[in-house]
């Protein structure tokens, strides 16, 4: 499912009309009520309301005709739409108003960069860059954009490729200008360009990039921010100078549909990005998701003084489906993010206020799983839910060897991933398999397992943590893509045998966070048994090592308003 998946006149294809199938809809993720979605653009906080902008197309669930979807929330979770907020409607966006981010000028004022299209050719699109501005900026609400008649404020110049030049960063402010990131290509090579201006407008490319990578392909969305010092939860904002600070640069990957983010150090007298060397600068680098997520974006939130992510998922089903159910494309759950304590990765965690939509709550304590052990966990919806669950193991000593000729076999990008291919939730193992059965069919036809596989390494004093998310079995459609997706798990195991997991299931979306966040898998899956009230949550282990429930707190939730 491509982003820009160009079909025969995609740019003006209208779908015919269909009602809406709600049987695999979300109830507390953010979807429009009909039609096709994708990248999350410029979420910003403006005077009491949370903004969310997103690629839309009005007129059926497939990609085509995209315009700026609008959304206000005082809470991220509960949304009232209005309507679209950019629309093409002149010639420097005639056949489409693609990714783009939102700034804050000084004076509370703010200011949307976006993608332009001018042609269709060559495919996707020929880009500029525009802008829009409020026309009442004491309107909360902020209903109505203007484009001002100096758009484009960028064209591509004669050496940067025209039909990859797309996604402006949220701008920041330092040494006297304003800077910005474009995502771009130079054949096989994914570029950051910066661009400087002191007005706003007039913009001028730096000569050299922010940051590139060879063997890495386009770079879509951009993303650039400071984040505090290791283990501490406050975000920082994008816009005011940190000279200690981290910073996090993030692209998404045209060739992979994947993302990956490094660590690494502003040079601001330079305006150049160094990641550390900590960090994998590739397509086998860190994945904000391991799942089904991308084309995400970061915004600070001023009123709690923290970073929060949002990330599309897209289906997995088959165009045909989609059209016939009549929508496409979800927005996960918003997460805050920050630096964990060893300062080598971000820790995710969905937002503090989805917690106002659990209902009915049960809770298990010191259940014991032995090797083939499934256990129904009772009075909770099983089709939407949060779950939080807390594992432990008595002994290391049966977990299994590691296979060092994966390392080999497997490409690095999708080392875990293949892994738990192979290594599924019905393989028997020593440590694990163990984790929950979600979205489960009362005989277990269907499921969408979350579980972790401990290994020892070869010197038998370290292990390897697997978490995989595998939709293999999750349908007896046959014409699901049902991929197994898989991340390892940076904890050490030998002195607290513990392992921590929460599941958000919400019909057709598994969202998992392992470990307070070190790894989140999200899975999109379409059961036809499990679905409504005959989705049920098992607990289970196929290990030979016996594994406490030390603790299991699950509840219902409410469905959010989406009007």
């Amino acid at each position: 499912m491509a982003f820009h998946k160009v079909s025969p006149s995609s740019h003006s294809v209208t779908i015919p009309h269909v009602k809406v199938n709600h049987i695999h809809r979300t109830s507390y993720h953010f979807q429009p009520k009909q039609n096709w979605i994708n990248d999350p653009n410029a979420p910003m906080y403006y005077k009491g309301f949370y903004h969310f902008f997103c690629q839309y197309n009005p007129k059926g669930a497939i990609w085509g005709n995209i315009v700026w979807a609008h959304s206000v929330s005082r809470d991220m979770i509960n949304w009232m739409s209005l309507k679209p907020a950019i629309v093409p409607s002149r010639w420097f966006d005639k056949y489409g108003c693609w990714s783009g981010s939102a700034t804050i000028l000084p004076g509370d004022r703010p200011v949307i960069l976006y993608t332009g299209v001018i042609n269709e050719k060559p495919d996707p699109g020929y880009q500029v860059q525009n802008y829009a501005i409020p026309a009442n900026y004491s309107d909360p609400y902020l209903e109505k954009w203007i484009k001002p008649n100096d758009n484009p404020i960028l064209k591509p110049t004669k050496e940067i490729n025209v039909s990859s030049f797309r996604d402006p960063s949220t701008a920041w402010f330092n040494n006297g200008y304003w800077k910005m990131l474009i995502g771009s290509r130079h054949y096989d090579r994914g570029i950051a360009y910066l661009y400087r201006s002191r007005d706003f407008v007039k913009w001028t490319r730096v000569e050299h990039p922010f940051h590139d990578k060879p063997g890495t392909g386009m770079w879509e969305c951009p993303d650039f921010y400071p984040v505090s010092s290791p283990g501490r939860k406050n975000g920082l904002d994008t816009s005011m100078l940190h000279e200690d600070a981290k910073y996090v640069f993030k692209v998404s990957l045209d060739e992979t549909r994947n993302e990956y983010y490094t660590i690494g150090e502003y040079d601001m007298a330079n305006d150049r990005y160094l990641p550390y060397n900590t960090s994998i600068d590739g397509w086998a680098g860190l994945p904000y998701d391991y799942g089904n997520f991308y084309a995400s974006k970061t915004f600070f939130d001023p009123v709690k003084k923290r970073r929060i992510l949002w990330g599309w998922a897209n289906e997995s089903s088959t165009e045909d489906e989609d059209i016939a159910k009549g929508w496409a494309g979800i927005q996960l759950i918003p997460r805050m993010i920050w630096l964990d304590p060893k300062g080598k990765q971000l820790l995710q965690w969905p937002i503090q206020e989805l917690e106002t939509l659990r209902n009915h709550k049960m809770k298990l304590r010191n259940v014991k799983l032995n090797k083939g052990d499934i256990i129904k966990v009772e009075g909770i919806t099983g089709a939407q839910a949060d779950v939080v669950v807390r594992f432990t193991f008595a002994s290391l000593s049966k977990a299994e060897e590691y296979n060092r000729n994966w390392d080999d076999k497997f490409p690095p990008q999708d080392l875990a991933k293949d892994i738990c291919g192979i290594k599924g939730a019905t393989v028997q193992g020593g440590l694990g398999p163990f984790g929950i059965l979600t979205l489960a069919s009362k005989n277990l036809e269907e499921y969408t397992p979350v579980f972790f596989r401990v290994f020892k390494t070869r010197d038998h004093e370290r292990y390897k943590v697997l978490m995989c998310s595998d939709a293999t079995l999750s349908s007896n459609n046959k014409d699901e893509y049902k991929p197994s997706f898989g991340g390892f798990v940076g904890v050490n195991l030998t002195d607290h045998r513990k392992l921590r997991l929460r599941s958000l299931i919400d019909h057709s979306v598994v969202e998992s966070f392992g470990e307070g966040g070190k790894t989140v898998i999200t899975s999109r899956v379409y059961p036809k048994m499990a679905v409504a009230g005959d989705a049920h949550l098992f607990l289970f282990n196929n290990g030979s090592e016996t594994v406490t429930v030390e603790r299991l707190k699950a509840w219902s939730m409410k469905a959010s308003a989406m009007n």
